[in-house]
C-alpha cells in the first residue's frame, strides 16, 4: 500500500470510528445493546476508545512505512481535535436532530 493510500485509510477509518458511538446503541458497536439510550458519558468513553484504535492503526501503518517519528503532546491535541470534529455529524444525529414520531 502506498503512503497516500495509508493516509486515506486512516482518515476514512477515523471518520467511521468517530461516528460509530453515536449511530448505534451497542457498547463499542459489538457488545450488548443498551436500552433505551446510552448516556453521553458512555458515548465519550467509546469515542476515546475508538480514538486509540485509529491512533494504533495509524502508528502501525507508519511503522510499516519505516518512518516512525516521535510525537509530542501537540500531535495528540491536534489529532484529538480532528477526531472530535469528525464526530460532529454523529453527535448532531444523536442529540440535535429533531425526530418526529410516525
Amino acid at each position: 500500500m502506498s503512503q497516500t493510500g495509508a493516509i486515506w485509510l486512516v482518515i476514512v477509518c477515523a471518520l467511521l470510528a468517530a461516528n460509530l458511538p453515536f449511530i448505534n446503541q451497542r457498547v463499542l458497536a459489538f457488545g450488548p445493546a443498551v436500552s433505551p439510550r446510552k448516556a453521553l458519558w458512555v458515548h465519550l468513553l467509546e469515542l476515546m476508545f475508538w480514538y486509540g484504535v485509529v491512533g494504533a492503526l495509524g502508528y502501525l501503518l507508519e511503522r510499516r512505512a519505516g518512518q516512525n517519528a516521535p510525537q509530542g503532546w501537540e500531535f495528540y491535541v491536534v489529532t484529538a481535535s480532528l477526531f472530535l470534529t469528525l464526530a460532529f455529524p454523529g453527535f448532531v444525529y444523536r442529540y440535535l436532530a429533531k425526530r418526529t414520531s410516525a
